[in-house]
């Protein structure tokens, strides 16, 4: 504002300086106009997505992340990275992951990868002698040969060509339950050359993206052009200090204001709804292979287990109602052959992707990273793998498509974090513009005591 300004409005009157007050009100924060309308690549807008979100999704799956059987989550984190000899590790104490004690947890979910989640593993005999018997050892006798069989080959169903993560090995000494509510995913202070390396090796190496995005190699190398890469690695940046927990608008606006990211912000939040629209997606796709009386979400609480899957159930239903979902044809459209082959670069891409979180040096990062990068994963195994699951049999397993309990917790909890992200973007929104309105207000008071 120039320093002549205030006094030139003075002698128009009050009447400018309200008009000056209508004008500013209707002046929409730059992010929010960046991320209203229809999204690219599907017939979505914005405004039906955070609706539905906040007001039909969002409040459900907090209640079921809040459940036993979806609260622990089993992972190792000390594999080691394997493309590059790891540079050192987190030694900041909101990087540290705290592992679950085994007393406490839920019974029906130590017994384990052979107990999977079927009603007919649940028998609290079978629970207790499961830590010294078989594979077949968590299932009821009085199953026909003809099931049990059908359990060893479950047992024995290798899916790797279906999997687009790497897998961790859940009978691994080193994988330890992690109870996700008390290990929230949150900001740690995990940044530099580790970070750094980490974000450039998926970015550069392993995603599918326009030739027109510049991303540099190395962030502190010299310019190549105008651009000199903080456009894209400015975000990468965090602050330092005693942390305090709530909504940063300063950061908020420096990671996604389409001004200070040089129109990279808006891109990332029309990425993130779009993420959300996939996994949406294959949530409603899946939900037959739940809707199935032989699938029993089992902890060893009955009563809670039976609640868990009518709210599970009332999510899918509602996933189910969205009128504008994505297309998953349209991700790999054109001839079969170049299809498949387009399919299976994508797969190979993020398969690597998800062996990258191994190289992460900051193990709550690591933790989060690993789940909700297995949650996709498991979203696009659905999302092609839907002739298997219309053939699901109702009353015994399948050979054909197969959940094992960690996808199926990665699964909802990965998309319970975008259905956070989405609700806390709302937030930030009402939080710009009531900063906006008090900018506005102190002005006009201004103008109108130069006024008089």
């Amino acid at each position: 504002m120039s320093p002549g300004f205030l006094p030139a409005v003075a002698g128009q009157g009050a009447a400018a300086a309200v008009q000056l007050l209508v004008t500013l009100s209707f002046l929409p924060s730059l992010v929010m106009t960046q991320v209203t309308g229809v999204l690219d690549d599907c017939l979505c807008d914005v405004d039906s997505i955070d609706n539905f979100n906040n007001y039909k999704i969002f409040p459900k799956l907090k209640k079921l992340q809040e459940r036993d059987y979806f609260r622990y989550y089993k992972v190792n984190l000390k594999r080691p990275c394997p493309f590059w000899a790891e540079d050192g590790h987190c030694s900041i104490k909101d990087c540290h992951v705290e592992p679950c004690p085994e007393s406490k947890i839920p019974v029906g979910i130590k017994a384990g990868h052979s107990n999977k989640y079927l009603q007919a593993a649940n028998n609290t005999k079978e629970l207790e002698d499961c830590e010294q018997a078989n594979k077949l050892g968590a299932i009821n006798s009085t199953l026909s040969n003809e099931t049990k069989e059908a359990f060893i080959d479950w047992a024995r169903y290798d899916d790797s060509q279906d999997h687009f993560c790497e897998l961790d090995d859940e009978r691994s000494p080193a994988a330890q339950y992690v109870d996700l509510l008390l290990n929230p995913e949150r900001y740690t202070g995990y940044k530099g050359s580790s970070a750094w390396r980490v974000w450039n090796s998926i970015y550069e190496e392993n995603c599918f993206k326009p030739r027109s995005v510049y991303r540099p190699l190395n962030p502190l190398a010299p310019s190549r052009g105008k651009d000199d890469g903080e456009s894209f690695y400015t975000w990468l940046e965090e602050t330092w200090g005693k942390p305090s927990w709530g909504p940063n608008i300063k950061e908020f606006k420096r990671r996604f204001d389409p001004v200070e990211t040089k129109g990279e912000g808006p891109r990332r939040l029309k990425n993130l709804y779009f993420l959300y629209l996939i996994e949406l997606r294959a949530l409603s796709k899946v939900a037959p292979y739940f809707e199935r009386s032989i699938v029993d979400l089992y902890t060893g609480n009955l009563e809670e287990d039976a609640d868990t899957k009518t709210l599970l159930l009332s999510i899918f239903q509602d996933t189910k109602s969205f009128p504008m979902h994505f297309d998953e044809k349209s991700m790999f459209a054109g001839d079969k052959k170049g299809a498949k082959s387009l399919k299976e670069e994508f797969r190979l891409h993020f398969k690597n992707i998800s062996r990258i979180m191994d190289c992460v040096g900051c193990d709550k990062c690591r933790l989060w990273g690993k789940l909700q990068t297995q949650g996709l994963g498991t979203a696009l195994k659905i999302l092609f793998s839907e002739k298997e699951i219309q053939k699901l049999p109702e009353n015994s397993p399948s050979k054909g498509f197969q959940l094992t309990r960690q996808e199926i917790v990665a699964l909802l909890n990965a998309f319970g974090r975008l259905s956070t992200s989405i609700r806390e973007l709302q937030n930030f929104k009402a939080l710009l513009q009531h900063k906006r309105w008090q900018w506005i207000m102190g002005l006009l008071e201004r103008l109108l005591s130069v006024w008089k």
